[in-house]
């Protein structure tokens, strides 16, 4: 494997749109293994294999963990730093990466990893995100996100216990389940639906409707402003698929 191959990684996401969530994502590993102290960028290579929680063989087997019999590495890039010769012989300067294998804790056996869990809050609709095949997962409170929405691991992840962020979250996975795929990144119309839906949601059933309010206006202010219409306008054009989204949610009554 060569590290312009795991450098391409990297580049499909930027291409698909995958990048803002996986950033926000990857940056939350639990904070007492050794990925936490990793690059942005490996943290990437980590979360695009599939894991938050991957180690060289004797960082597993000082821990009582062992690669499993068949199980393949993926590589992270570890810098080759040498001594600068124009420059004082104490200064180290890059001189290119080398590909490190490292196995992903899926991939291995043993003693079981004592992570920091943070538990999601009891919260309306969980049943919901259950009955789809969601997980719902609680991550370290973040200054760049509340939540977020991953169709492919078909994960919720909340830095937020507010309903309201859940609410959002959920109509998102709704709203995939009606059109099958989501468009990748921030698309207004998505945004809109399931922060309209979350509002609505929140007045039905939540404890936070007034806040749901006034938070879901500015949200959509935003998102309507980028496409240069009002927020009324924004929201009368994704009415019929949010309509779709609640419908869905509540088919089965409110739990």
């Amino acid at each position: 494997m060569k590290v312009k191959e795991a450098l391409s990684v990297i580049l499909e996401r930027f291409e698909s749109g995958d990048i803002p969530e996986a950033v926000a994502l990857s940056c939350y590993p639990p904070a007492d293994i050794p990925l936490a102290k990793w690059s942005l960028l490996n943290k990437l290579l980590a979360y695009f294999s599939g894991t938050q929680d991957a180690r060289g063989i004797r960082q597993w087997n000082k821990i009582g963990r062992y690669p499993r019999k068949g199980s393949r590495a993926i590589h992270i890039l570890a810098p080759i730093v040498k001594k600068d010769k124009d420059e004082n012989d104490d200064e180290k300067v890059v001189r290119g990466f080398m590909l490190v294998p490292v196995f992903r804790v899926e991939d291995t056996d043993g003693i079981p990893v004592d992570y920091t869990e943070l538990i999601v809050p009891e919260l309306p609709l969980l049943k919901r995100a259950a009955e789809w095949g969601i997980s719902v997962r609680a991550v370290a409170k973040s200054p760049y996100f509340y939540g977020a929405y991953s169709q492919g691991r078909k994960e919720i992840v909340l830095a937020s216990p507010e309903e309201s962020v859940f609410f959002h979250e959920l109509c998102h996975c709704a709203h995939h389940r009606i059109k099958g795929k989501l468009t990748p990144g921030q698309d207004w119309r998505q945004e809109i639906v399931a922060e309209l839906g979350a509002i609505v949601l929140c007045k039905l059933i939540g404890k936070e409707a007034d806040k749901a309010l006034g938070n879901g206006y500015r949200y959509i202010t935003r998102y309507a402003e980028e496409t240069k219409i009002s927020p009324y306008a924004a929201a009368m054009r994704v009415l019929g698929d949010t309509e779709q989204v609640l419908g869905l949610i509540l088919a089965q009554g409110h739990e």
